[in-house]
């Protein structure tokens, strides 16, 4: 038999080669050698058969449902694109599903217009550093008014005032001040260790509220979460923007920031007085911790000085803390930017509010 030259991309030859190992029984390393290729490329035509038929042989720019080069989504536009998605119901796309899938994720940009291949959604998701294991926990908000919260939060965001501020609201920790590891430079034969046992030195929580529009961190420490806590950092941000006419609070759905007594508080202090700023909240969806603000600043402040840290005690710990904002506070009075990639940390997402923000890294968030 004489072989075509090029048998490694001829589509019939293609066929000859799945045929001789599906209906002649040859083994694919005899195949190999008889049309001149490797066993790889023998395997990846039975496979591609196997799942797609003919049409699999074909060359990719003759398949019917390749989409052109020129026609795919760039890179940041399929990146906020997928995400945008990726932190919605599949519910609210028609979808019944808890999460999400690659076929589900295309079928939607399509009916919106964009074009992708499953491929590149999911680069794009495993680019980010998740894996569909993680997706389904932290991606994800199942709060049946996600929407609505979350349109409500962009409205007012989008026609802020200069007299009022927003405030994204979160606590970190609680942590043990200890020794810690992370990333480092070290010289070489040099493996840094960090004890399995240690006794801790004490234990920290930081309440703090970020005012997106300035870029500001107000905080102070606390003993544990609760609504106490939090009524306690309303007071002083009522304080400390006495001047303004309104401020906005928005929080993750946890129960010391859903409680009576907080809302009968924050009523009452509305009601006191003409002179302090009128206080509204806006909370975040349920199951949606990735677009709080504050999460992305707290996951750069544990990368720059929690991890790999060794500090004496708490004392040591929370003066650590307390410059690290007021220098973060310092930098963005005197270059105000809403973007968060600064020297304090490299924070993973923008200072602001963005649908397709994923703001909660859970390798420093902890």
């Amino acid at each position: 038999m004489r072989l075509h030259r090029n048998a490694r991309t001829c589509p019939h030859c293609r066929s000859l080669i799945v045929s001789r190992v599906s209906d002649g029984g040859q083994l694919p390393r005899a195949v190999a050698r008889e049309f001149r290729v490797t066993e790889r490329t023998v395997w990846k035509w039975l496979k591609r058969f196997r799942a797609e038929g003919a049409a699999g042989l074909m060359d990719r720019s003759c398949r019917p449902n390749r989409i052109p080069r020129r026609y795919l989504l760039p890179g940041e536009e399929l990146h906020d694109a997928v995400f945008a998605l990726l932190h919605t119901p599949p519910a609210d796309h028609g979808f019944n599903r808890t999460s999400w899938k690659l076929s589900d994720l295309g079928q939607v940009l399509r009916t919106q217009g964009k074009r992708a291949t499953q491929r590149n959604i999911g680069a794009v998701i495993k680019a980010a550093g998740y894996r569909w294991k993680r997706a389904r926990v932290t991606l994800t908000s199942t709060d049946p008014n996600y929407r609505d919260k979350l349109n409500r939060i962009r409205s007012t965001l989008s026609r802020l005032a200069p007299e009022e501020a927003f405030f994204s609201i979160d606590e970190f920790g609680p942590f043990a001040v200890k020794m810690r590891g992370g990333r480092s430079l070290v010289g070489p034969h040099h493996v840094p260790t960090v004890p399995q046992w240690q006794k801790s030195k004490g234990s920290l929580i930081v309440t703090a509220a970020l005012e997106l529009s300035k870029n500001q961190v107000s905080h102070f420490y606390s003993d544990r979460k609760n609504t106490g806590e939090t009524i306690k950092l309303i007071e002083m941000l009522r304080d400390r923007y006495k001047g303004f006419r309104r401020i906005y609070l928005s929080w993750d759905a946890a129960p010391w920031h859903r409680s009576k007594a907080l809302f009968t508080r924050i009523e009452a202090l509305n009601q006191s007085g003409r002179d302090a700023p009128e206080i509204q909240v806006l909370p975040l969806p349920g199951g949606a911790q990735f677009l709080n603000v504050i999460e992305s600043v707290f996951s750069g402040m544990a990368r720059a000085i929690i991890h790999n840290s060794d500090y004496a005690g708490i004392e040591e710990a929370q003066g650590a803390i307390a410059r690290y904002f007021e220098e973060r506070n310092a930098s963005f009075l005197a270059r105000p930017r809403r973007a968060g990639r600064t020297i304090w940390g490299k924070e993973p997402a923008p200072s602001e509010f963005l649908e397709t923000s994923n703001c909660k890294d859970t390798k420093y968030c902890r």
